[in-house]
């Protein structure tokens, strides 16, 4: 049975601002949050997406 709370919908909220490219500070804003590592520990990336990051270096 799956388990859905205001906790679980937050961290999806968070998760997919972050994967859809929003910045940080403004997830953090939306959330919220005082301070940055609180917004740090909501948001998840997941692992394909940071095998998409192209560094500034290689282009």
């Amino acid at each position: 049975m799956l388990h859905i709370n205001v906790h679980s919908l937050r961290h999806s909220f968070a998760t997919h601002l972050m994967e859809s490219g929003v910045n940080l500070r403004y997830i953090q804003k939306l959330l919220g949050h005082s301070s940055i590592e609180t917004t740090v520990v909501y948001t998840h990336v997941c692992k394909h997406h940071i095998g998409k990051i192209i560094s500034p270096i290689d282009t």
